[in-house]
């Protein structure tokens, strides 16, 4: 077996047992929550025949780990349960709302991850100038502020004074592109603020390294520009840890949006998840963590994957 193919499968079958791992993570903390589910959502006053058929229903009769193999059974067949709250088939909510939380993040990368290449490569071009300073100051000055700090400066500045952009970012199938565009720009200007100057600083990084190679030092003596040796030398043999932090970031646009999505009222994912957790709605939870957590993993293989492909000596090992 080629040696490439052997270390993607190792680490497919590593990601896998990850997420199994995650999913009875995700079991055994809501299963360690105080009180009775269904005394919880009946009330105190409902009548112990309610309460035992209530949790027949909910399976809460059954041991532990009989529950946990048919959740997970059931998630893997996409059958996700009814929501608590309002009874509604729990795959209808997740879906919009996490295709919500892909829009959001599809947008912020889009803006994101070739700013962050570009400034990578020009502040490497011009390293140690008052440019490369400039950059690496205001990148660590931004990256040192947590999201939420970010997302209420915007609404200040942007919303509040500035009335530019709305400081809630409320969106339905009705709106067109452009409506969506404008309703997301607060949230997605933040999220791209926390993810740029990670993403830049490792194109640097990355770059840099690359210029210390004896391939690179004979294209110096052969006289080629600065510019020529960065762009068609350096940046094409240092995209294996560039791809590898772009496609983390990816992960955690995606992953990482409860926070954003709750300062703005975003009607995400990660809304929902804070929202049904304020309910005690405890599958919905179960079922938007794990998704979460499946997302989270798969970009993370991807970006291993991707970093082992795009790399010369592991696919040409010759």
């Amino acid at each position: 077996m080629n040696p490439l193919t052997e270390m993607i499968l190792k680490r497919s079958a590593w990601g896998i047992l990850t997420l199994l791992v995650i999913s009875l993570l995700i079991f055994v903390g809501v299963e360690a929550l105080p009180g009775d589910l269904a005394e919880a959502v009946l009330g105190q006053n409902a009548l112990p025949e309610t309460v035992e058929a209530f949790r027949k229903e909910l399976k809460l009769d059954l041991p532990p780990h009989i529950r946990y193999f048919s959740w997970l059974g059931d998630f893997l067949r996409g059958d996700f349960g009814n929501s608590l709250a309002n009874g509604r088939p729990i795959a209808d909510l997740i879906g919009w709302r996490f295709s919500n939380s892909l829009f959001l993040a599809f947008i912020s990368a889009l803006i994101a991850i070739p700013l962050a290449v570009i400034m990578g490569m020009l502040a490497a071009l011009y390293r140690n100038t008052w440019f490369d300073r400039m950059i690496s100051i205001s990148t660590l000055s931004t990256i040192s502020f947590p999201e939420f700090f970010v997302a209420y400066i915007f609404i200040a500045l942007l919303s509040v004074q500035m009335i530019i952009f709305p400081s809630i970012s409320n969106i339905s199938d009705q709106m067109s592109f452009f409506q969506k565009l404008n309703a997301i720009a607060l949230p997605c200007l933040t999220l791209t603020m926390v993810v740029l100057a990670h993403m830049m600083r490792m194109t640097r990084a990355a770059i840099i390294s690359v210029l210390t190679s004896p391939f690179i030092e004979m294209a110096q003596l052969k006289g080629l520009t600065r510019r020529r040796i960065i762009v068609h030398h350096a940046f094409p043999n240092a995209l294996s840890p560039i791809i590898n932090v772009i496609v983390l970031n990816l992960a955690y646009l995606v992953v990482g949006v409860v926070v954003v999505e709750v300062v703005f009222v975003y009607p995400g994912l990660g809304q929902l998840l804070v929202d049904s957790v304020s309910k005690r709605d405890l599958p919905v939870v179960q079922a938007s963590g794990l998704i979460f957590a499946a997302t989270y993993v798969f970009l993370n293989l991807a970006a291993d994957v991707l970093s082992m492909i795009s790399n010369p000596k592991l696919r040409n090992p010759r």
